[in-house]
């Protein structure tokens, strides 16, 4: 499908802790809509009865990606995506685009309107986050468990590296949201 080259779509890609749903956050706060692959996720397992944990959201992810396809989540995606451009808007944020094939697909979906900004921070720095966040904190050990898993079996790696744009946020908030401001300048987000 073709659109106006005046439609924009921003991934946040890193692993956990980077601070994504920070970044994420920021821009939906300005009144920016977003999807959040993860929320496509959430609800199967809502609709299948499964507690939500991290070990049954990875055990479910592996699932169903077996019995609908590696592309079930992004397929859903697209079709939000989709709605919002038809509804009238042009800038998206995508929160939680993970998978290499996700990228792959999004990318061919949408040429040139979709900008991936890898946030990245020291494992050290991310794992403190991680370990003392108010919802869902993870112990130390979960954390390197949940990188690795990220890394080799979600193929996380891939859209981090091959992101447009690089953000180090290994400060506070509010140096997040000047970094994101200068890639956004640089995408030219805001024209």
């Amino acid at each position: 499908m073709t659109y106006k080259n005046d439609i924009k779509i921003i991934a946040f890609v890193g692993l956990a802790g980077s601070g994504k749903t920070t970044a994420v956050d920021y821009m939906t706060t300005k009144g920016y809509p977003k999807v959040y692959f993860g929320g496509v996720l959430l609800a199967a397992m809502d609709d299948a009865g499964v507690e939500k944990t991290w070990a049954n959201q990875d055990i479910f992810r592996v699932d169903i990606r077996a019995r609908e396809g590696q592309d079930f989540v992004v397929k859903r995606i697209l079709t939000q995506i989709h709605g919002l451009i038809q509804a009238g808007q042009h800038k998206i944020i995508a929160d939680g685009l993970y998978s290499w094939d996700e990228y792959k697909i999004m990318k061919q979906e949408f040429p040139g309107s979709l900008h991936l900004i890898a946030i990245v921070a020291s494992k050290h720095v991310r794992h403190h986050r991680l370990t003392t966040r108010a919802e869902r904190p993870l112990t130390d050990m979960e954390a390197n468990s949940r990188d690795w898993h990220e890394i080799e079996d979600i193929q996380k790696g891939g859209p981090i590296a091959i992101a447009d744009h690089f953000i180090i946020n290994d400060a506070d908030e509010e140096t997040l949201y000047a970094h994101i401001e200068q890639e956004l300048e640089r995408i030219r987000f805001y024209e």
